[in-house]
């Protein structure tokens, strides 16, 4: 879309209302804690093993160099020991080169290498043949690795311990610059990740800020509805936003179209009223009693039918049956005190209606039954079928021909005027039903012989 690329203004003056934070920000959150842990994890794990694998191997070649002494070994003839052939690491040579050995037993005297000079090796405590490695620290400037075994050199008595040392510098050097570049490697490695999952988040969420602009599009009234062109994942909320603005519409124009008729219907008693007043009609009191019944009649159907609009709107409505039938069975009761109300059917349904709309309702049909009737007003309650719920109002009463039936849902209508009443329940009933997706039809009662009314109502 083109000129959208602005954020919209908030509706509270360009000031945004205080959320729970980004969604964005959130999940970068998210990506650069689990991306910093698992590189910590890693880094430290990849560490160990590289750093272990860089001594093993010096391990290895100081373990070389004291197995070719010990082959090389033999013993003198004033019992000492030595080497039939000279080491070939000119280190050993060299004071204080770095690289060392020693040999040394039990009452002889200890065989070192030139290297050494005037310093010893320190003869670690262990009784047994196997191969020894371990770091020093006996020259106080020079850290070591040691490689040591104890033999039994053929033609001695004396077990013989021999003793290569290297200064450490080497491999620290190379555990260093190895984790140099682990640390190096691992920062740009974090830092690709997090800027990956940024573009993610932004690039993700894009799709929801596109809905923000065509709302606020919607809003200005420059689109009737957002577009249909987005990921599957965002389609289902377009789609019910979409289905809100329509709902919307919809109870907007009936708001409308329900003020318009109210005012139609108000302006002929206002006129009459007005009329009969300014020519000062000997019979104005019992006009302006007769047009204001009138005027209350329209009244209370319009308002019935705001409220039902009103409350339609709630995904929550739902009422049980059985209670608003009870309810309304004792008011009844309480009125008509001669008539007999009984109730029979399912007790669970239940209906999405508001309960006091469905009292209402209720109330209407059951009242006209005992008013109408012969005294005996049966409701029942069947079981949802196909989404629906039944509720069966028959009375005992002469009934109404099946021609005459149609005319009851017009606004005023009644059959009967020697009993009071504005003529409008039934009418308020089949609107508040139809409102609610239900209905309300008349029959002939098969039992009682009366009047049968049948609202159907849907499902909760």
């Amino acid at each position: 879309m083109t000129g959208e690329a602005a954020e919209p203004p908030a509706a509270n003056g360009g000031k945004l209302p205080r959320g729970t934070g980004s969604l964005t920000r959130r999940m970068i959150g998210v990506a650069a804690l689990w991306i910093g842990l698992l590189l910590l994890i890693g880094g430290f794990a990849l560490d160990r093993v590289l750093s272990r694998s860089i001594v093993d191997n010096f391990d290895s070649q100081l373990t070389y160099v004291l197995n070719a002494m010990l082959a090389s070994s033999e013993i003198g003839p004033d019992g000492e020991v030595r080497f039939n052939r000279p080491p070939a690491d000119q280190r050993f040579l060299e004071p204080y080169s770095g690289l060392y050995f020693q040999v040394s037993g039990k009452g002889v005297e200890t065989f070192p290498s030139r290297s050494l000079w005037d310093r010893r090796l320190h003869a670690a405590q262990h009784n047994d043949v196997k191969l020894h490695e371990y770091d020093s620290k006996e020259f106080a400037d020079e850290p070591l690795r040691i490689a040591e075994r104890d033999v039994q050199l053929p033609g001695s008595t004396v077990r013989w311990r021999f003793q290569v040392a290297q200064s450490r510098d080497g491999i620290d050097d190379q555990v260093s610059a190895l984790r140099r570049t682990l640390l190096w490697s691992f920062v740009a490695l974090g830092a690709g990740l997090l800027v990956s999952a940024a573009l993610q988040a932004f690039y993700g969420l894009w799709p929801l800020r596109r809905v923000r602009r065509e709302l606020f599009a919607v809003r200005s009234g420059r689109q009737e509805r957002i577009g249909e062109d987005f990921p599957t994942e965002i389609h289902p909320l377009v789609h019910e936003l979409n289905l809100l603005l329509a709902h919307s519409e919809e109870q907007a124009e009936e708001a409308r179209r329900h003020a318009g008729n109210l005012a139609h219907a108000l302006k002929t008693p206002l006129t009459v009223v007005t009329n009969a007043a300014t020519a000062r009609a000997p019979d104005l009191a019992d006009t302006v009693v007769r047009e204001a019944s009138v005027m209350r009649r329209q009244v209370d159907h319009h308002l019935a039918r705001a409220r039902a609009i009103g409350r339609r709107a709630s995904a929550q409505a739902r009422a049980r049956v059985w209670e608003s039938v009870e309810a309304v069975e004792r008011a009844v009761s309480r009125l008509y005190p001669e008539v007999t109300v009984d109730i029979a059917g399912d007790r669970t349904a239940m209906v999405r209606v508001e309960r006091q709309d469905l009292d209402e309702m209720l109330g209407n049909l059951v009242e006209n039954g005992a008013k109408y009737g012969g005294g005996r007003v049966f409701v029942t309650v069947e079981k949802p079928v196909d989404g629906k719920v039944a509720i069966l109002i028959e009375d005992d009463g002469a009934g109404i021909a099946e021609a005459e039936r149609g005319a009851l849902f017009v606004r005023g209508a009644r059959l009967d005027t020697d009993k009071p009443g504005t003529g409008l329940g039934l009418a308020i009933v089949r609107d508040v039903a139809e409102i609610y997706g239900g209905a309300v039809t008349l029959e002939e009662s098969e039992d009682l012989g009366g009047l049968l009314a049948r609202l159907t109502l849907p499902v909760a």
